[in-house]
């Protein structure tokens, strides 16, 4: 584990108290959300107040089994990014982050395919999941002719790490396929829904995510699933068989409740025969790459450095 720009220690911490500070000017997000905080979410950008930026470089597609995907095209493409994105698997969308997409394809070279993935509590688990799944085929037949290239990678924020860990999982155990996918990006991911120490001891704090939140949207995930239920590998990837898998770039910050999540998976990871490189930053609470932070600025250029040379 490396502990990551503590020299922006204070400014981390300041914006989290800032957030904190303004939490009572925002609707509490408790056990389960209701309808109106969940149209509230679905509505705004991740993070934000303000509906999200759609870019004329997005180009939205259906694929296999019906699966929507938006898609960023560079002039020039070394590979082709798999993007699940985050939203506790009840709100986020594949055109929530155009800008940030867009940029990343354009830096890294690489043909970005963000899964328009079916939403809880409507589509409860397995919907979400086979809606990636079949994404993740889609790109093994397809992307050389699609694309040009066969290298591909794959990754996620909070709930899309959880979702990239389990679609290739379900690559190798369904179809047998093993390094078709060469790198996993995984941000901020929970990977045990049963709940990790660090999850439990969380507490109320009113930062991005807390103990209350997550629980909250494990149950509109996996409704009526007990703890011991929501421990099986299908669905807590935490739990799984992890050999086959591909070399992985895992981030926390320290005030996540998520963090013994990446902590323990990265132990997991890397002890079934793939390297993982391991970041942990000074101060940072969930999610947070959604906010204007220095932070924020270097982990993408970490981001994008990692996407850039895996798997050639």
């Amino acid at each position: 584990m490396t502990i990551t720009d503590e020299d922006c220690l204070a400014e981390t911490m300041a914006f989290n108290e800032q957030f904190e500070a303004t939490a009572a000017n925002r609707p509490a997000r408790g056990r389960a959300p209701d309808a109106t905080m969940l149209a509230l979410l679905r509505r705004n950008r991740l993070g934000g107040h303000t509906p999200p930026v759609r870019l004329p470089q997005g180009q939205d597609r259906v694929v296999a089994g019906g699966v929507g995907v938006r898609m960023f095209l560079p002039d020039e493409v070394d590979g082709v990014y798999l993007h699940l994105h985050g939203g506790g698997w009840a709100f986020g969308s594949a055109g929530g982050q155009d800008e940030r997409l867009w940029r990343l394809a354009v830096q890294a070279r690489l043909a970005v395919v963000s899964v328009e993935y079916r939403l809880a509590p409507e589509h409860p688990f397995p919907a979400g999941p086979d809606d990636c799944e079949a994404a993740a085929r889609w790109l093994v037949d397809h992307a050389a002719a699609e694309f040009g290239t066969g290298r591909l990678l794959i990754g996620g924020e909070s709930a899309g790490a959880h979702l990239s860990a389990l679609t290739l999982l379900r690559l190798r155990d369904r179809h047998h396929i093993t390094g078709a996918f060469r790198a996993a990006q995984l941000l901020f991911g929970p990977y045990d829904l049963s709940m990790t120490p660090s999850q439990r001891s969380f507490g109320p704090r009113r930062l991005l995510s807390n103990t209350d939140s997550l629980h909250g949207s494990y149950e509109l995930f996996t409704p009526g699933m007990r703890a011991e239920q929501r421990r099986d590998p299908e669905v807590s990837p935490l739990f799984a068989d992890l050999t086959g898998l591909p070399p992985a770039r895992m981030v926390v910050g320290t005030e996540d409740p998520l963090l013994d999540d990446s902590l323990f998976l990265a132990q997991r990871w890397q002890a079934a025969g793939a390297p993982v490189q391991l970041g942990v930053v000074a101060g940072a609470m969930h999610g947070f790459t959604l906010f204007p932070l220095t932070i924020t600025e270097r982990e993408q250029a970490r981001e994008r450095e990692f996407l850039t040379a895996e798997g050639r």
